[in-house]
């Protein structure tokens, strides 16, 4: 169990047996399908843990010219680079820093294709496809949406690719189980495997939640291996974000003032939903949070509300075993990926420290914030 009082209020805190857990299972899916699995840092890029990422996996996926930098300066290896749009300024260090590039547009494309072979490195090129099927139902996260800026659809490919056309990039899920991707790999196929004799590799993207309880495992080894019978000479890669950081640690705050409104007690913290756990606003969901229920029920009911001036900065409703205190510390689950990666200062708000417990039981901080973080982002 992790000693929260070794550690600040409030922080994020990683537990590295709960990380390398998830890296087995995933290392293992991968050995086993013969595949290749890759971190994409936009679900999480805490850079001092990538020592214990490299023992599992080599790659990991960029979409900007700064996460494209960190996987060569920091991970130890290029990315796998896609970004919706690339500018003539980034391209050059996109180019330094990635072993793949894959464009959103044929445009993007035949724009900046010539810089990679002028460059003399063998960067890999692909395009990203839209196979106009998914099955995430929030729009915000949905990739296939109508009208979606990403990717190219079957009818608007030449049927022979361009030259310098090397891969197939597909992004279709979130949170997703292998059921979906059989479902999604099916219109894959029929819509674009008239090209596969002419690429190399076929990324499937991320949203694949392979180390959830429910996630059946051998179910996606099997499609997997499924999909490499089927084309022996595509490299198959996939790059889930969450899926590495899934459950592997929590987002420690405490109570500040207890206040009451029309008979809604709202306990309000240290942190803010609206900046430290966007995702609890915007996808919307209601975080576990340990020690008490979701819902109304019993007679400590208590919603969370943000330190920041927002009035939508709150959530619940918890019913707790007993009346919290001024000082008493609350412990979001599950609060590593998507969250770190995705937070602001918005009204100057104190940034959470980021710690690591390790599988030695020792707290590592590997981060803490001050005024001069705020100050020197507003100029």
């Amino acid at each position: 169990m992790i000693d929260f009082n070794r550690f600040p209020s409030p922080c994020y805190i990683m537990e590295e047996e709960l990380l390398r857990k998830n890296l087995s299972l995933i290392k293992s899916v991968a050995d086993r399908a013969g595949v290749e699995i890759i971190l994409a840092f936009k679900s999480f890029a805490m850079w001092r843990s990538f020592p214990i990422f490299r023992e599992y996996i080599n790659h990991s996926t960029a979409s900007s010219v700064y996460e494209a930098r960190l996987a060569l300066e920091e991970f130890g290896s290029k990315a796998h680079t896609y970004s919706p749009a690339y500018t003539e300024q980034d391209f050059p260090e996109i180019m330094r820093c990635s072993s793949h590039i894959t464009f959103n547009s044929m445009a993007q494309f035949e724009r900046f294709y010539p810089m990679t072979v002028a460059e003399g490195s063998g960067i890999s090129c692909g395009i990203r496809v839209n196979p106009e099927y998914s099955e995430v139902e929030t729009e915000l996260y949905n990739p296939c949406a109508p009208g979606t800026r990403f990717g190219i659809t079957a009818d608007l490919l030449p049927e022979t690719l361009p030259q310098g056309i090397e891969g197939f990039h597909c992004h279709c899920h979130c949170e997703s189980s292998s059921f979906e991707l059989e479902r999604t790999l099916e219109h894959l196929e029929e819509k674009f495997s008239r090209w596969f004799p002419q690429i190399k590799w076929l990324n499937l993207g991320g949203g694949h939640l392979m180390t959830r309880k429910d996630y059946d495992t051998e179910h996606l080894i099997k499609l997997l291996q499924g999909l490499r019978a089927r084309y022996p000479h595509l490299q198959i890669i996939l790059e889930p974000g969450s899926a590495f950081t899934w459950q592997t640690g929590v987002l420690v705050s405490e109570v500040v003032d207890i206040v009451e409104s029309r008979g809604i007690k709202t306990a309000i913290l240290n942190v803010s939903f609206t900046c430290h756990m966007p995702d609890c606003l915007e996808m919307p969901y209601q975080p576990a949070v340990r020690g008490a229920e979701m819902g109304n029920e019993g007679n400590c009911i208590y919603r969370l509300g943000g330190n920041s001036c927002l009035s939508g900065d709150y959530m619940g409703l918890w019913s707790f075993d007993h009346e919290l205190q001024i000082g008493e510390r609350i412990v979001f689950e599950d609060m590593i990926h998507y969250t770190m990666v995705k937070t602001n200062m918005f009204n100057g708000i104190h940034h959470p420290a980021i710690a690591i417990w390790t599988k030695e039981g020792k707290a590592e901080i590997y981060k803490q914030f001050s005024y001069e973080d705020y100050r020197d982002r507003m100029s």
